[in-house]
């Protein structure tokens, strides 16, 4: 019985990593620079993220900031500026790392850090169960199973993304494998060549001189 709750055990926390799921970050922006936050994510994939502004002293107007997000090949997903909260909902189109970034904006007062609160969320949990439950009438169990369906539905597409990659991975690694084989091979092919000339030059010059 220990075995086999450990087996399980192994399956739930596999799952759990597997799974997307909401991520709640706390960035402290300098009053000078920028800050980012990456992540990677595969195709068709719902993102969804709020941020706000929070005021160290609640009596004084919180400060604004400017935020960019974008996709792995340079899109521009979102950009606000002269903002205290905001929210940016897209659907992934390329796979990679997608960044957003966030800077105190050049009018700041303070002079000090400011904190922001991320809240991003991406693939089931940035679905909307309660519209769900409402559009398909779901309620109590149903509603459960449905989120475990859709919960196993993204463990397959993350299982088949990882899958894809590490075949990228594999052909990358045996390409660069072969160029270095060859590099060697024609490394070592000028290193006698070379070899050759001097001991053919040095022959003549000791001929040439009559030492031998």
């Amino acid at each position: 019985m220990g075995k086999g709750a450990n087996v399980r055990r192994g399956w739930v926390l596999l799952m759990l990593c597997l799974v997307p799921v909401s991520q709640g970050i706390w960035l402290n922006l300098p009053a000078t620079g920028t800050k980012c936050v990456s992540d990677e994510i595969h195709n068709n994939v719902v993102v969804l993220a709020d941020y706000v502004v929070i005021a160290e002293d609640h009596t004084q107007v919180s400060p604004t900031i400017s935020v960019k997000v974008t996709s792995p090949y340079g899109n521009n997903l979102h950009h606000q500026e002269n903002v205290t909260h905001g929210q940016f909902a897209f659907t992934t189109k390329e796979a990679g790392n997608y960044l957003a970034c966030f800077w105190v904006d050049g009018h700041h007062q303070g002079g000090g850090d400011v904190n922001v609160n991320l809240e991003w969320r991406t693939g089931i949990a940035a679905k909307d169960w309660e519209s769900v439950a409402r559009k398909e009438k779901l309620e109590g169990v149903e509603l459960e199973l449905r989120k475990l369906e859709g919960a196993v539905e993204a463990i397959h597409e993350n299982l088949l993304y990882l899958k894809s990659r590490e075949a990228e991975m594999r052909t990358v690694s045996e390409t660069t494998n072969a160029r270095v084989a060859w590099y060697s091979i024609m490394s070592l092919g000028i290193c006698i060549v070379v070899s050759a000339m001097q001991l053919w030059y040095l022959k003549r010059f000791f001929q040439k001189k009559k030492l031998i």
